[in-house]
């Protein structure tokens, strides 16, 4: 199986370069969308084959065939699945840095078999102390994205290293540092550069900004690396030789630390304001997950800070209430319901959704029966209709609706051991290759630019997602596990993509699980994107007769690539099933 792996980074690297032409195209098309689209820097890289893998004892499927064989190595080990997620997350900010790393942050879903308890762990950045409401805003009005994603001034306070040692210590099995060894190992022997990366560094804006991410990625002409240069980085490995050593505490309090805040403040064209008081009180939080209703199952996701947990529920049980037997995936008929459900739950997380340690965030109103019930009876199957918030219950304070820049540019994993405990894990470091600051061979995210830019409308009403110190910002990262009537995991899954995360997600569940669509197949089907006032669907996967009847039912239909990243799990009949997102590197390995 290891062979089988390995190879696998060959043919990818084939199968990529040959989609490229496929990926060039479909930015066309996408730069032609409205302007009311969010960007999505991270551009498609093509498609590979179906990738799907069957096991029984455990199984890993993560974004990069190096992250799942360390995750493998550990699983094989006696590790949990917590043990091996933090494996894989070493790797993964060597070989895919532009998506997630130690300079970002996560959400993760731990779930312990032996107690049936299900932990949500909030690794979510936080803004610096010395912020203030009008950050992003310059003359009155909000920055440019690009403008005020580059350099310090975008930088959130790192989480992710903070979670993963708490969830270890409530969830691992493995000592530590043990943790550390494959990505230590791999950082300094060099890794082939993928087609992937080597495509986003091409294409991406802005890459090469600051010397030293140009040093590590570029050569001396300016070029992207090619595909097959073997990439050492041996600070790294330092790096993660001394937080295997000392504990996080090393990355908040350590050297490490000083470099952040050096990096961020001394930045020659936008600093920031980050200092060692707020990376050595950052804590990461165990939450409570919010789960909601769909058919038999239970589904549940990460709550606030997070707006994935309630919005997947939510349109999931929204589409609950319709005979979804009767339908197919890719017709107009499902497809109409599924963007009227995706927009009314929008609507409610663009009004409601926030940190909730700074505002009331009415989650579990968000996805009750009741609620969604009535919310599905806002649905025509007969016409698209403007989506508006909706009142949840025990709820009146007036919001602004408002949204946020979050572009898709996440790495997704889920997890499940011998034990039978499962891991369900979304990290990110926001935009393709985040700040563009590196720092000791990592880098720095920029997920402050994921608080609305705005803070009041012209009538001074607040935006719940404004940025505020110590605040986290409200992501759409959705770690989902749905869990059977008797308690026992069903499925495991969750995707990159900004906002569309979201449906992603549900799309991938509704076809699972309402549609009874083999989970590989589920992964890799046609996306939909419906988060505002258009329906977007990926080009291939739905048929002129689909898209005809779309328009005529009043929706502004818009086809261009849809640059997920779904991993899942699905647990049935004493078997695992993985599916890997062909739209990626990413493989599925269990035995």
């Amino acid at each position: 199986m290891r062979n089988l792996i390995l190879a696998l980074l060959v043919l990818s690297s084939a199968a990529a370069q040959a989609g490229t032409a496929q990926g060039a195209a479909a930015q066309v098309t996408a730069a032609q969308a409205s302007a009311s689209q969010e960007i999505q820097p991270e551009v498609a890289t093509g498609r590979t084959e179906v990738k799907s893998a069957t096991a029984s004892k455990f199984m890993a499927v993560t974004a990069n065939p190096h992250a799942s064989l360390a995750a493998e190595q550990m699983l094989a080990r006696g590790g949990s699945a917590v043990d091996a997620a933090i494996a894989a997350q070493m790797v993964l900010g060597l070989v895919e840095p532009q998506s997630s790393g130690i300079g970002g942050g996560a959400f993760m879903l731990s779930y312990r078999a032996g107690d049936k308890q299900l932990n949500y762990y909030d690794g979510r950045e936080k803004a610096p102390a010395g912020v203030d409401e009008d950050y992003f805003m310059r003359d009155g009005k909000p920055r440019p994205f690009l403008k005020a994603v580059i350099g310090g001034n975008s930088v959130g306070v790192p989480g992710v290293l903070r979670m993963l040692e708490l969830a270890h210590k409530r969830d691992g099995k493995l000592p530590w540092a043990t943790l550390f060894q494959p990505a230590i190992q791999l950082a300094e022997n060099g890794f082939a550069v993928s087609p992937r990366l080597h495509q986003l560094l091409e294409e991406l804006p802005q890459v090469a900004v600051r010397p030293a991410i140009r040093n590590y990625f570029f050569d001396a002409d300016g070029e992207p690396l090619p595909v097959g240069h073997i990439l050492k980085n041996p600070a790294y490995a330092k790096t993660l030789k001394l937080i295997a050593e000392q504990g996080a505490g090393y990355f908040y309090r350590g050297d490490i630390a000083r470099a952040i805040v050096q990096a961020v403040r001394n930045d020659p064209e936008n600093p920031g304001v980050m200092t060692l008081r707020d990376l050595a009180d950052y804590q990461a939080q165990r939450r409570e997950p919010i789960c909601a209703e769909f058919l038999v199952y239970r589904v549940c996701g990460a709550d606030a800070p997070s707006s994935g947990g309630t919005t997947v529920g939510a349109t999931l049980g929204m589409l609950g209430q319709f005979p979804l037997h009767q339908y197919k995936a890719g017709s107009t008929e499902l497809t109409h319901l599924f963007a009227e459900a995706s927009e009314l739950a929008f609507a409610d997380r663009n009004t409601y959704s926030a940190d909730p340690d700074f505002v009331d965030v009415p989650s579990h109103a968000m996805v009750a029966p009741g609620y969604l019930v009535q919310r599905a009876k806002l649905i025509d199957p007969n016409a698209a209709t403007p989506a508006v918030p909706g009142k949840p219950k025990a709820f009146h304070e007036k919001r602004l609706t408002a949204k946020s820049p979050e572009l898709p540019n996440t790495s997704h994993l889920v997890i499940v051991d011998r034990y039978g405990n499962g891991v369900s894990m979304t990290t990110s470091i926001e935009t393709g290759f985040g700040s563009r600051l590196m720092v000791k061979g990592f880098l720095l995210n920029n997920q402050l630019t994921d608080f609305s830019f705005t803070p009041k409308n012209a009538d001074g009403a607040l935006v719940a997602n404004r940025i505020q110190p110590g605040k986290r910002p409200r992501s759409s990262m959705s770690p989902t596990i749905v869990f059977n009537k008797d308690g026992s995991m069903r499925l495991l899954v969750g995707s990159p993509g900004g906002s569309r995360i979201i449906d992603y997600t549900a799309r991938t569940i509704l076809y699972h699980l309402g549609l009874g669509m083999p989970i590989a197949d589920a992964v890799a089907a046609g996306n939909i994107a419906a988060i505002g006032s258009t329906v977007e669907l990926e080009p291939g996967f739905f048929s002129a007769t689909t898209i005809d009847g779309l328009e005529k039912l009043g929706h502004r239909v818009i086809q261009h690539q849809l640059n997920s990243g779904i991993h899942a799990i699905a647990l049935h009949d004493g078997k695992l099933y993985g599916g890997a997102d062909p739209r990626r590197e990413g493989s599925a390995l269990g035995q």
